[in-house]
């Protein structure tokens, strides 16, 4: 069995905003989520937090611990992934429920209080990821105000 890799609190610059890239009016499980990674060879969901559209939260990855979610950045990054990110007809658009926004709002309050140095960003905002609409909205104007707390 392979060893967990692991970051250090300081290491946390980042907190990762992802969408999981399906249809908004789709359901897409945990169970779905951990098929699709496991097929890329993951050895499990490469995010740390999973928001499905009625505001439930889980975890996948320990805090601290290297997430699969965002190459470069998954040695200093926290990834939270919220279910949808495409309108009815496969486009991009921001799906947000107004549960899953209160959600991740809650949980991204905690975690800058845990590392208030990390900034809060959207997958496509990263320079050298992979390109792409990632989380199909502006990760700063609806979440930004977080780092001003």
């Amino acid at each position: 069995m392979r060893r967990l890799q692991m970051m250090t609190e300081e290491e946390v610059k980042y907190l990762v905003i992802h969408c999981s890239a399906t249809r908004c009016d789709r359901d897409y499980t945990e169970e779905m989520l951990l098929r699709d990674h496991l097929a890329r060879h993951f050895r499990g969901i490469g995010y740390h937090f999973y928001i499905r559209k009625d505001g439930k939260k889980t975890q996948h990855r320990m805090l601290l611990e290297v997430g699969a979610h965002c190459v470069p950045y998954n040695r200093c990054s926290i990834g939270i992934c919220y279910e949808g990110g495409l309108d009815e007809h496969g486009k991009p658009a921001n799906t947000l429920t107004k549960e899953q926004e209160e959600r991740i709002a809650d949980l991204l309050i905690n975690l800058h209080q845990l590392f208030p140095k990390a900034k809060i960003v959207g997958h496509r905002d990263l320079p050298g990821a992979t390109p792409k609409e990632c989380p199909c909205l502006d990760t700063h104007a609806v979440f930004g105000w977080i780092e001003e707390l």
